[in-house]
């Protein structure tokens, strides 16, 4: 007999984005260690590792920039949840940069080996300090660095890769951001929640420099820094209207990008084995009243009933009257690859491998407001490959030839690069990744 584990997952809370701000950064470590339940070793590990990675953007990286989140895994049990047990926090450091890149990572890593102007542990050490370690580098495209901090020792639920991971970042000029994603396990039984809801949390306050970056992409600190004033003097939208964003349909506009090997179903079912449904959601426009429209659609998809992506987003349709709406997209992924998907408005997502990008089909409406038809979508996901979705906070101009480096690794160091690389400053910004629970 075999048996399937559960696919790992845990709720993720966007905390602070800092760039050019290494004492800052160690200073939000230390309080976050301590406020999260680290002990005091931990939390210094944690510092230490942050010193490193803050410093190393600082000195040597181009937009670089640092992100601190909290992971929580979840009660197994619901007597566990109403007991308040059952449940452990970690931290996650996320640090991306626009080059100059590695040529040789081992190199990088080994013993010995730190930059000038940190404290002098090297990448080496901060593999060792935390329980998971992930690093992508290629030479003038940059680097994305991935390191966990879990309670020693490590609990048995954060032994193995999320399945589903995902990145949000405000409009400069915001402190909330009204995109969000989540994800929970679906086995007929009660939802397992898993996901991040839209956070007003604390952010780095540095004043980064804005617009183009040399090589023609958008600047990552400027993506990353919500306290800039340029978005807000130059734009002359109302508060609340969506972007304009050249060459890309808007929530009432048919799709007009091919579908590839996609095929509508009438009646979907369900197939065997414990599902995996993954949820992206862009509350209309930006700010406080985007989120609370965000929060609203991933209360909603914790909570609901339905089993099939169609039946879910119907839950979340009556959930989010009488807010300003939303685009969401909705998927299922099942052990053996079959994918179903319903999505409304301008969400993009799109099937991935080293060689391919097959985009799903979203059709026109608002979320909350008007759905004229909710068709669903099934596809096969390759057993390599990985599901996608963002919002128009990012272009839609990106290839699979852009993300083949990065599908091996975790799906948030993933998210990371495609924020990078496709990334605009007119919207918030989110990007969720998700593999089969194969």
């Amino acid at each position: 007999m075999t048996v399937t584990r559960s696919p790992v997952l845990v709720d993720c809370e966007d905390v602070a984005w800092f760039r050019d701000q290494p004492e800052a950064a160690r200073g939000a470590a230390a309080a976050l260690g301590r406020r999260i339940g680290l002990d005091e070793q931990r939390t210094a590990q944690l510092v230490l590792a942050v010193a490193e990675l803050a410093g190393n953007l600082t000195k040597h990286a181009v937009d670089g920039s640092l992100l601190l989140r909290v992971l929580r895994t979840h009660a197994e049990s619901g007597a566990e949840a109403a007991a308040g047990v059952g449940v452990t926090a970690g931290v996650e450091v996320i640090a991306v940069d626009s080059g100059p890149g590695m040529a040789d990572i081992p190199a990088a890593l080994r013993d010995g080996m730190s930059t000038s102007g940190t404290l002098g542990i090297g990448l080496g050490a901060v593999q060792r300090l935390a329980d998971s370690y992930d690093i992508h580098s290629r030479p003038g495209t940059g680097t994305i660095q991935l390191a966990r901090f879990w309670p020693r020792p490590a609990p048995s639920a954060v032994r193995g890769e999320p399945a589903v991971a995902g990145v949000t970042r405000p409009i400069s000029g915001e402190q909330t951001c009204g995109d969000a994603w989540a994800a929970r396990t679906d086995s007929g039984s009660l939802p397992t929640v898993r996901g991040r809801a839209p956070s007003a949390g604390p952010r780095g306050d540095g004043t980064p420099p804005h617009g183009p970056s040399a090589e023609g992409r958008p600047s990552w600190s400027a993506l990353t820094n919500p306290l800039s004033q340029q978005s807000r003097s130059t734009d002359p939208r109302p508060a609340g209207a969506r972007p304009e964003t050249p060459g890309r349909p808007g929530p009432d506009d048919a799709r007009t990008v091919s579908t590839g090997r996609t095929t509508p179903v009438r009646a979907a079912s369900l197939g065997g084995g414990e599902g995996l449904l993954v949820m992206s959601c862009d509350g209309l426009g930006h700010g406080p009243q985007a989120a609370l429209a965000a929060q609203a659609a991933v209360q909603a998809f914790r909570t609901a009933t339905g089993r099939t992506p169609e039946k879910v987003m119907e839950e979340v349709h009556r959930a989010l009257r009488g807010t300003r709406g939303a685009a969401v997209a909705i998927a299922r992924l099942e052990p053996d690859g079959r994918l179903l998907f319903c999505g409304i408005g301008n969400i993009t997502a799109a099937l991935v491998t080293t060689a391919d990008r097959t985009t799903l089909m979203s059709h026109p409406g608002i979320v909350g407001h008007q759905m004229r038809q909710l068709p669903t979508y099934e596809a096969q996901l390759p057993a390599a490959g990985v599901l996608v979705m963002h919002s128009d906070g990012l272009s839609e101009r990106w290839s699979a030839a852009d993300l083949a480096g990065l599908l091996h690794h975790p799906p948030a160091v993933l998210a990371t690069g495609l924020l990078r690389q496709a990334g605009t400053r007119r919207d918030d910004a989110s990007v969720v990744i998700a593999r089969s629970p194969r």
